[in-house]
């Protein structure tokens, strides 16, 4: 009988742990008080429990500006001098750099380092979705042994025949 073929995951790749330490370090130090980022729910809500559970929202301010500047600097890029509405940022890397593993890491350390429990992983198309969604199976073994979390349990495919399931799905804490 034929074995199956497991691929192997080298966690230790330095260029790939810039790139999550990047995104994490954009949020460090932002004020901690009740309702600010680093509150984690005191309890899960139940389905169709009013308002359903999402990441709290981040204030733009000086803080988030400087350490957005130390690390675009710290990267060789240019640094911006505004943050714009809806904070929203961009990271990108080489073809064949291993952006899906470096953005799923990212999201547990976001997860594991703010509680942030909400993410969408948005693609241009079905063939990339799809690769997605094997990369998440494929790496599912190798993430739970960094970070104690299922990702298969935990995330799934919007169908936007089933929009209900949005909401559903989102009221899961991890």
């Amino acid at each position: 009988m034929a074995q199956k073929i497991a691929f192997q995951f080298d966690d230790k790749l330095q260029f790939q742990l810039d790139a999550v330490s990047s995104v994490v370090r954009l949020f460090e130090g932002l004020p901690q008080k009740v309702g600010g980022i680093y509150e984690k729910a005191t309890r899960i809500k139940k389905l169709m429990e009013g308002d359903p559970v999402r990441n709290i929202e981040i204030t733009a301010g000086t803080r988030l500006l400087e350490n957005l500047r130390e690390i675009q600097l710290g990267n060789n890029l240019y640094a911006d001098n505004d943050i714009f509405p809806g904070n929203n940022f961009t990271v990108e890397m080489e073809t064949g750099t291993g952006k899906t593993y470096v953005y799923l890491r990212t999201i547990l350390e976001l997860y594991k380092e703010y509680g942030f429990i909400k993410f969408m992983i948005v693609v241009p198309s079905i063939p990339i979705r799809l690769g997605v969604q094997k990369s998440i199976e494929q790496l599912q073994g190798h993430l739970k042994s960094l970070y104690d979390i299922d990702l298969l349990k935990h995330s799934f495919v919007y169908d936007s025949k089933n929009p209900k399931s949005v909401s559903s799905s989102f009221c899961k804490r991890a």
